[in-house]
């Protein structure tokens, strides 16, 4: 007996191992946060409603799951193997709610886009955008530097 992490993939028209009661679909759909979930092998088995409305297309990345979870981890999602005692029945993707409506940005990418925000506001003005957003320039300015951002002066 092969393990699950040995067993090669299975041809596509080979249906998925994993089937839900409609209980637990119901239950699923209801919940706020988004839902994706894979077989063993990595094929797409179930979305709830939340993760539809948060990722565009997601019957189209259900054919390259790869990518699927890249998209849903860089909104912000968490990953989750399923496993019941050794045997491993699949993997889940969980989005947070709200996590789409805010773009799916980090804390850092928020702060960074404040930040710019604030600087095209004030013109470019370094003084002046730091004392808006509480905090010293010589902060700001290493701000700046760890996001990378080099021409945040506006032109006239």
């Amino acid at each position: 007996m092969t393990s699950p992490r040995t067993q090669s993939r299975p041809p596509r028209d080979v249906p998925p191992a994993i089937n839900f009661h409609p209980m637990g679909k119901a239950v699923m759909d209801v919940i706020a946060d988004g839902i994706i979930v894979f077989d063993p092998f990595g094929r797409l088995v179930y979305v709830n409603q939340s993760a539809r409305s948060a990722v565009e297309g997601v019957e189209e990345l259900a054919r390259r799951p790869d990518d699927a979870r890249k998209k849903f981890i860089a909104l912000g999602g968490r990953s989750a193997r399923l496993r019941h005692g050794a045997m491993e029945l699949g993997e889940a993707l969980v989005l947070p709610a709200g996590a789409a409506a805010n773009g799916g940005s980090t804390l850092a990418d928020r702060e960074r886009q404040a930040i710019l925000d604030t600087l095209q506001a004030t013109r470019g003005k370094l003084a002046e955008a730091a004392r808006r957003l509480g905090i010293s320039r010589t902060t700001l300015w290493r701000r700046l530097r760890a996001y990378g951002v080099r021409d945040f002066r506006t032109s006239k």
